[in-house]
This record gives C-alpha cells, sequence and structure tokens, in this order.
C-alpha cells in the first residue's frame, strides 16, 4: 500500500505544478503560496476528523511534536529558497537542481537509518538520478543578464526539502500519518503568512483575479492530497524509495505541461528525465 500511496503523492504533486503555473501569472509568488496552504491546512485538518485521528493527539511524544515542527519549518525554508530563485535564474536551470534532494535523501536515509539492503544498486540508481537531473538542466538564451545568487539559493531549497523528509521520518513514528500532516502544515501556514506581512504584500491580496484564485484553490486541495500520500508512505515504508517515487512527479507535470501548455522537452532533456525515471522504477521494484 504505502507503494501506491508514493505514487499517488507524486501524481497529485505533479498535477500541484500545472495548476500552480496557472494561479500564479498574475499573483505574486509569496501570496499565492500563503493562500494554497490555508486550503492544504483545511484539507489536511478536514482528513484528521474524517479518519478520526484526533484523538491520538493528545499520545504525540514531546520528541515527535518536536520534530514535526522542525519538518514544517524545513519546508517553509525550502519554500522560501525555492521562490526565491525561481525570481532569480530560469526555471530550467531551478527546478532540476531542487529535485536533486532525492540524491540527497536517498544517502541520509542509508546513514542514518540503515537502509542499505541492495545499497550497491541504489547507489548506481541514485548516479542515474544525478547524472539525469544534470542532463534536464536546459540552456536556453535568456533575455537580458541573469541575477547572480540563484545557484545558492536553488541548493539551498534541495537542501532544505531533503531535510523535510529525514526529519519528518523521525518525527512521524508513531503518529497517525494524517495527524501529523496537520500539525506541520499548520507550521508551514505560520511561515507562508509571516513573509507575507514581512514583505508588506497583504495589499496585493485584493489584487488576485478570481479565476487564478479558483486554480490556487485545486491547486491547494491536490497539495493536501500528495502530502497525505507522502506521509503515509514514508511512515510505513522505505525513505530510500519513497522519495525517488514521489520526485517523478516530473513526469506528470512535463506530460500536463504538454497537454496543457504545448511545452516541450529536447532531446538532451528526454534522455535526462529516461534515465531518471529508470532510476527510480529499478530502486522501486528491487530494493
Amino acid at each position: 500500500m504505502w507503494i501506491f500511496a508514493a505514487c499517488g503523492s507524486a501524481f497529485f504533486a505533479g498535477i500541484t505544478a500545472i495548476l500552480a503555473k496557472c494561479g500564479i501569472r498574475q499573483t505574486d509568488s509569496d501570496v499565492a503560496t500563503a493562500l494554497r496552504t490555508i486550503v492544504v491546512f483545511l484539507f489536511s485538518w478536514l482528513m484528521v476528523f474524517i479518519t478520526g485521528s484526533l484523538p491520538s493527539i493528545t499520545q504525540i511524544s514531546l520528541r515527535s511534536l518536536v520534530f514535526l515542527v522542525l519538518s514544517g519549518v524545513m519546508t517553509g525554508l525550502s519554500w522560501i529558497c525555492y521562490f526565491k530563485a525561481l525570481s532569480m535564474g530560469d526555471v530550467n536551470k531551478v527546478v532540476p537542481i531542487d529535485k536533486s534532494s532525492t540524491i540527497l535523501t536517498v544517502l541520509s536515509a542509508m546513514i542514518l537509518f540503515g537502509e542499505t539492503n541492495h545499497w550497491i544498486l541504489k547507489l548506481i540508481c541514485t548516479a542515474l538520478l544525478g547524472v539525469g537531473v544534470l542532463l534536464m538542466i536546459e540552456k536556453k538564451a535568456q533575455k537580458g543578464k541573469a541575477k547572480r545568487g540563484w545557484l545558492i539559493y536553488a541548493v539551498l531549497s534541495a537542501v532544505f526539502a531533503a531535510a523535510t523528509s529525514i526529519i519528518a521520518k523521525i518525527g512521524i513514528t508513531g503518529v497517525e500519518s494524517n495527524l501529523g500532516t496537520a500539525i506541520r502544515t499548520g507550521v508551514v501556514l505560520l511561515m507562508a503568512w509571516l513573509i507575507v506581512f514581512a514583505r508588506k504584500k497583504t495589499h496585493l491580496l485584493k489584487q488576485v483575479p478570481p479565476r487564478e484564485l479558483g486554480f490556487l484553490t485545486c491547486s491547494g486541495i491536490s497539495t493536501g492530497a500528495s502530502w497525505l500520500c507522502y506521509y503515509y508512505a514514508i511512515q510505513n515504508g522505505a525513505v530510500s524509495v519513497v522519495i525517488p517515487i514521489d520526485k517523478m512527479s516530473i513526469v506528470v507535470s512535463i506530460a500536463f505541461s504538454y497537454l496543457v501548455f504545448g511545452e516541450k522537452l529536447s532531446r538532451r532533456a528526454w534522455i535526462g528525465l529516461g534515465m531518471m525515471v529508470a532510476g527510480t522504477l529499478v530502486m522501486a521494484i528491487f530494493t
């Protein structure tokens, strides 16, 4: 079941990227993130009440609670760095670097959680993922001179994303997955709105087009569904397998970006994508 949950996480995460792109054309990225997080927060707590998980909140240890909060903080920091990198550099360079968090997570899981079964095969698959990420970084003509520093933020985004997965694995042990997701979502919500207030962007809330608000709402729902599947998967399965499957959301995003926006990949990028998919499938099936 956790394999299916990981696949569900990847699907909904891929749909999220498309819906978010439709909802952020005229809307400020920080405002869009804050609005989407409200939907994710409500969705995650709705699932807590539907599944009857709320009574178990009193059984959460202080250690688990601390790690869940830290996981939420890492998610917030990853988002901040990710959108900062996107504002400074090319999307086709930032996104693959962000996806490289898979490599960091797999290696960390092998070291910290002792997930060393078939370790040689895992390292080979991780190498495939790494090369695939490099090939996915497209070199396209830029308009104007690109701002410096985007690479630092992109790398930090990947580091914080990897830290999120490892810390969440520790924090969600012994905690019902829906409840754990809802708690950490509350932390992300707080951080997202703190950013909006700190950057004095509250006046932009009135400028969000109704159509984009609808897409952002749908994006929030798909994000919530992705998180619920994801944390169920890492609670019950091997992190070093779950993370690569979850990162295959890039396949879903590419498929829908072609159908919805008519975006195409170069031959080089297709080869990189193929290597990423191959590395993930081998890791998931044989380890």
